[in-house]
């Protein structure tokens, strides 16, 4: 039966709608080896950012305002911060781009839009649909914050790649259960009628005979063999070549991972939750796979929440990126000790650092130096000592 056919089937003249209780789709397993992938990676990345902390700058000073909120607690009535950046990481991955519109002082991501793209004046975006409501209003580029990845074609490349593995896969293990299928040559006096009938009620014989000792579920079963029958194990796993490992197929899944990983910049350690050297995988991670969207999201909110005076006067947002790790105290000791002994850090600063709330106390921002350091040529006030 052709498409056409099939469609004519599915399709209640009467009525012009379609009959979905004869509509079927079936996904192969194969495909969700890469969807695991792509997911494992786009979670990764989207818990990463939505651990990070947006911080909000007025001349050069922190500031905990109403952006601040908006930013880190909740963007909407209907979204947490963490569940918002989770939908834009999936657009941004899914959809190359992710528009991001403010209505009543609140963020909301667009499920759908049009854009016209302009050359010399500002791009429009028109038919902005978010969940189910669709938007009259015409937006203007300095309305909206619209995220693009730089590299659009890369889940084109990713399917494109994985057509091939994925035929490659299938076909893998397709062999790999023929292979291991147990295959008996009944030899023996077959002198019978050589009807249809006859020829389906021998085979029935014998596989109802024998399905308690092929079924791997039984602990024990017996079969009577009569004379003149002799049985020779045809299977594929007692040939010569041996039976297919499934090693072969793992390896062509891990393949799968490693290009997914390679396209994503997430060290192949961390998708696979391979704990080796974990660190430098962190580090990796922060660096090429974390970074990069930041900078880019931070951008288009600096240049669309803040004028071009207010930036150069040090009004402006930034995603600080260091959240993300766990501090070990043990580990940061010595540097903490060393970042507030020349002064680079204050008490609250180092509380920041750790994870804590800072010190109410005008103290917790002095900075101290120790005596250990002095400017070089200059005449030190710091000598002596002994009588005060």
């Amino acid at each position: 039966m052709g498409f056409v056919d099939w469609a004519r089937t599915i399709f209640n003249k009467n009525t012009n709608t379609l009959n979905l209780d004869n509509c079927h789709y079936v996904l192969s397993v194969e495909y969700y080896y890469k969807q695991l992938a792509v997911e494992t990676c786009v979670d990764l990345i989207a818990n990463a950012l939505s651990g990070c902390e947006i911080q909000t700058y007025s001349k050069g000073k922190p500031i905990r305002g109403e952006m601040y909120y908006l930013l880190n607690v909740q963007p909407n009535v209907n979204q947490s911060a963490t569940e918002f950046f989770h939908d834009v990481v999936r657009k941004y991955v899914y959809d190359t781009e992710c528009l991001i519109i403010m209505q009543d002082d609140q963020l909301y991501v667009a499920d759908e839009f049009e854009m016209m793209e302009y050359a010399f004046k500002p791009n429009m975006y028109k038919k902005v649909k978010v969940g189910e409501l669709q938007l009259d209003k015409t937006f203007y580029e300095k309305d909206v914050i619209h995220i693009r990845v730089k590299d659009r074609n890369l889940l084109k490349v990713i399917n494109g790649l994985y057509e091939s593995y994925g035929k490659l896969l299938a076909s893998s293990m397709s062999y790999y259960r023929r292979k291991n299928n147990k295959r008996l040559l009944i030899k023996g006096d077959f002198l019978r009628a050589q009807t249809k009938e006859m020829q389906e009620a021998v085979d029935a014989m014998f596989e109802g005979q024998l399905k308690n000792w092929f079924d791997p579920d039984k602990e024990g079963t017996a079969f009577q063999l009569q004379d003149g029958y002799v049985f020779e194990d045809m299977s594929d796993s007692n040939s010569a070549m041996g039976s297919t490992d499934s090693r072969d197929i793992n390896n062509l899944i891990d393949d799968i991972f490693n290009f997914v990983a390679m396209a994503f910049h997430v060290p192949r350690g961390l998708l696979k939750g391979d704990l080796a050297d974990v660190e430098k995988q962190t580090n990796s991670f922060l660096m090429f796979a974390i970074r990069p969207p930041a900078e880019l999201i931070a951008d288009e909110f600096n240049r669309k929440m803040y004028t071009k005076q207010e930036y150069t006067e040090r009004t402006y947002l930034k995603i600080d990126t260091s959240k993300i790790k766990v501090i070990d105290i043990g580990q940061v000791a010595t540097a903490v000790d060393k970042l507030f002994a020349i002064g680079s850090a204050t008490i609250n600063d180092i509380q920041e650092i750790l994870g804590r709330e800072p010190i109410d106390e005008e103290y917790g921002d002095y900075r101290f130096v120790t005596k250990n350091y002095e400017r070089v040529g200059a005449e030190t006030h710091l000598k002596g000592g002994e009588n005060e």
